[in-house]
């Protein structure tokens, strides 16, 4: 007599039962299982391994800062406020001081006004001065242009970058983006796509304005973007720049000055082994002196590197020479 254990029917109609319900679904695949991310056993791991897909993070290209990083050998980089140096090629964070705390940038403004100036315009359109360019902040640095004046996005992305002329700044935002405020959206549109979620801009020159500032670690940010763009890179390496545009009747305006970087200049010399490549200055009473800078290394490997805030440019440059000496630490 053939026998059946009652254990052995009840695997089988359970089988039965799954099958069933496998056939009457349709090919549709569903899950009892929970949805959780962090689960060994999951309906998200299930899915994600069917489907072989994998996020990219986020920050795979940049480097992080998690705290501050310090040495004993920096001195406090000139009683800066914040700094910070980067490694771009190896994606490490060789040093950070207060990388997160809000500072005012002052002239470090116009990495991202060429930013958007090169993302948005033309480096061959002409732009004609309209009474954007009549900045009447005491001591604020001016190239001299009037409305009516006429010369290139090239030429004023030089005379920016090279001089930080102010006037240049109001130029390039008033006819880039149809007006200054629209340019200044843009502005704080591609900063919040960087990551760079600490800054707000309120003009695209850095005159002093209680709510336009950012931080150490955002200009990080917004510099490694710049460094992108091969206008960028061409014109924070020059030395000097002359040029010759035209005002309202057609008559030509000379323009012939030096970098405000004196690195650059050839007034400071890097450490050992390391090559400056440029970068830009900024300074207003409130936010100090600040520089921000791309170098490199015996092997040619790129640094960026930040100090914000410095006492004044001699603090400045000895904090800056103190910084890249981390390059070999």
């Amino acid at each position: 007599m053939k026998c059946t254990s009652k254990k052995h029917k009840n695997r089988f109609f359970s089988l039965l039962l799954v099958l069933c319900l496998f056939l009457s679904a349709c090919g549709k695949l569903e899950y009892d299982m929970p949805y959780s991310v962090e689960g060994d056993v999951s309906s998200f791991n299930v899915v994600s391994k069917q489907n072989t897909r994998t996020a990219v993070p986020f920050a795979t290209n940049i480097c992080v800062v998690e705290g501050d990083l310090l040495s004993a050998k920096t001195d406090n980089l000139g009683n800066a406020n914040s700094a910070g140096l980067f490694d771009v090629k190896g994606k490490e964070v060789l040093y950070s001081q207060a990388a997160h705390e809000r500072i005012f940038p002052a002239s470090l403004t116009k990495v991202m006004t060429a930013i958007v100036a090169l993302k948005y315009g033309n480096v061959n359109q002409t732009l004609t001065a309209t009474n954007a360019v009549n900045v009447t902040e005491k001591g604020a640095q001016l190239c001299g242009l009037k409305p009516g004046d006429v010369l290139t996005l090239d030429q004023a992305l030089r005379i920016l970058l090279l001089y930080s002329a102010n006037d240049a700044a109001m130029l390039i935002a008033d006819s880039v983006a149809g007006s200054v405020d629209r340019f200044v959206e843009l502005m704080n549109e591609e900063a919040q796509k960087l990551g760079a979620t600490n800054t707000n801009f309120v003009n695209p020159h850095g005159l002093s304005d209680n709510n336009h500032y950012t931080t150490a670690y955002d200009l990080y940010l917004i510099f490694n973007e710049a460094i992108k763009y091969e206008t960028f890179n061409e014109i924070i390496q020059m030395s000097s720049y002359q040029t010759t545009y035209y005002d309202k009747d057609g008559k030509e305006k000379k323009f012939d000055k030096t970098t405000t970087n004196l690195f650059v200049r050839g007034d400071y010399k890097a450490p050992e082994n390391v090559t400056v490549i440029g970068g830009k200055t900024g300074t207003t009473a409130a936010a100090g002196h600040c520089l921000i800078m791309l170098s490199r290394d015996e092997n040619g490997a790129p640094y960026i590197s930040v100090v914000c805030g410095a006492t004044s440019t001699e603090e400045l440059y000895k904090g800056m020479i103190d910084l890249l000496n981390e390059i070999h630490k």
